[in-house]
């Protein structure tokens, strides 16, 4: 990732501004001495790998660069996490030091901790070695289908190709980028900061609450429209369920900034004519598709190369086919799993998602090849491990959890015994949150009987009335 920084060196005048936060500001000249202070700071410490827990910030991306000159493995730890998973990400990925702005997780054991520019690094020297690729750089879990997410590994070029191939052909020259995102989202991390950075823009990195997000899926419309507002970006990252807030906020009187010039939507399937409502109320919106394990993005609807229902049309360096209605990628392939060996260096990815690309070049993402929830903010979730939470008291016979493009997850259940109260199970589904990560709770819940046919289990319109109660009761 040298290329990157001396992209940034070049990339225009010394005195501009290239990240904010809040009131604090770093210029070109500015963020190569602390890069280079940083990846100092790494060397001297001997650590050749770490994990940053962090809010969004400049601290986060001046370390996150820093590491990638120095050739320092960093694993971004999502602060939406539970706290179990926050340990198996630590543990599973053999880490030397832990660099975070908050209380240190419990259990993990860490030696006194030192100053590292605005956050406390930890060192780590009971961990256990990790098996993990050669050449790997970032190790990035996603939300996880399961308890236990997988940490994929990617190379330094892997992410620059990305980088520089959407830099390419988006085509905005200087843009001004604000991070609505975790940084921890490889698709912030990559699409967010690094091109911006190599389009001789600035990254605009508030903390997490400064625009409105909470956890992975709780957001605060009116402190994310003013910020757009107050920061008047040229491009932005979002999830479905943003874009359907900030284009009900338009449609409602808000004025999107007329400084928009892309938003692009990913993470989750966006249906069209959610895309063109927000177009027609000023939010130039552009659905792409991607994945962890092909360091994000590998298709983008752009300006004048469009065509909504697709996910776009792949990055110059990637190659798509179908196979068996599967979607499969080459041309930016991970480097494998961590700690599973049989997937180092496997060659093209098989996506899961089913799909077809069309005579002009443009793939369409018509669903999943397994059984999987993928929320409206793009949590990946696994039914059955939710269910099985569900399902591990003696309280509940069954349950069936649903939440595909929705933002949270509800949950059909049947009790064991009918004498069993409403009251007895909502304190049950609440016991079994609190061991869940946000994106995976159950926020809504019906009883069915058992004698109820698996066609009550689909029924569309009964989860439809779940999503609807809620809605009401929070607009309350």
């Amino acid at each position: 990732m040298k290329d990157l920084l001396h992209s940034i060196s070049q990339a225009g005048p010394a005195s501009q501004v290239l990240l904010q936060s809040g009131d604090q500001s770093v210029n070109r000249t500015e963020l190569l001495l602390a890069v280079g202070g940083y990846a100092r700071r790494l060397r001297e410490q001997n650590l050749t790998s770490i994990a940053l827990y962090a809010d969004n910030g400049i601290d986060w991306i001046l370390i996150d660069i820093a590491c990638q000159v120095s050739g320092v493995r960093i694993v971004p730890v999502p602060l939406f996490f539970s706290a179990e998973q926050v340990k198996h990400t630590i543990v599973s990925s053999g880490v030397e030091a832990l660099l975070t702005d908050r209380a240190f997780p419990e259990g993990l054991y860490a030696a006194k901790s030192s100053k590292f520019g605005g956050m406390d690094l930890y060192p780590l020297p009971n961990q256990q070695t990790a098996l993990i690729p050669d050449g790997t750089q970032k190790v990035t879990f996603t939300s996880g289908t399961t308890g236990s997410p997988k940490g994929v590994c990617l190379s330094s070029e892997q992410q620059l190709a990305v980088a520089s191939a959407l830099a390419t052909i988006i085509g905005v020259n200087a843009p001004k980028h604000l991070c609505i995102l975790p940084l921890s989202t490889l698709l912030e991390n990559l699409a967010g900061v690094y091109v911006p950075l190599l389009s001789g823009g600035t990254v605009i990195a508030p903390p997490l609450t400064d625009v409105g997000l909470a956890g992975s899926s709780e957001l605060d419309v009116p402190v994310l429209i003013n910020c757009i507002s107050e920061h008047q970006p040229q491009s932005l990252i979002v999830v479905p369920e943003i874009l359907l807030a900030i284009t009900v906020a338009a449609e409602c009187g808000w004025r999107p900034p007329s400084s928009l010039h892309f938003v692009a939507v990913g993470g989750a399937k966006v249906a069209k004519e959610l895309l063109l409502r927000a177009r027609k109320a000023g939010i130039p919106a552009f659905e792409g598709y991607g994945l962890s394990e092909c360091a994000s993005v590998i298709t983008l609807n752009i300006p004048g190369n469009d065509r909504p229902g697709s996910v776009g049309r792949p990055l110059p360096h990637v190659n798509i086919c179908v196979e068996n209605d599967e979607i499969v990628v080459s041309g930016s392939e991970f480097l494998g799993y961590v700690g599973q060996p049989d997937s180092w260096n496997a060659g093209p990815v098989r996506t899961g998602d089913i799909g077809h690309v069309d005579d002009d070049g443009f793939v369409h993402v018509s669903g999943r090849a397994k059984n999987q929830i993928i929320t409206s903010y793009g949590r990946n979730i696994s039914p059955e491990w939710v269910e099985s939470e569900l399902a591990a008291g003696p309280l509940l016979q069954q349950a069936h959890v649903f939440g595909d493009a929705r933002p949270y997850c509800v949950a059909l259940v049947c009790p064991r015994h009918n004498s069993t109260t409403d009251e007895d199970i909502d304190a049950w589904v609440n016991t079994v949150n609190q061991g869940l990560p946000d994106y995976a709770r159950v926020l809504d819940w019906r009883r069915f009987d058992k004698q109820a046919s698996t066609d009550e289990f689909q029924d569309r319109q009964l989860i439809d009335d779940m999503y609807e109660s809620k809605l009401e009761a929070s607009n309350q």
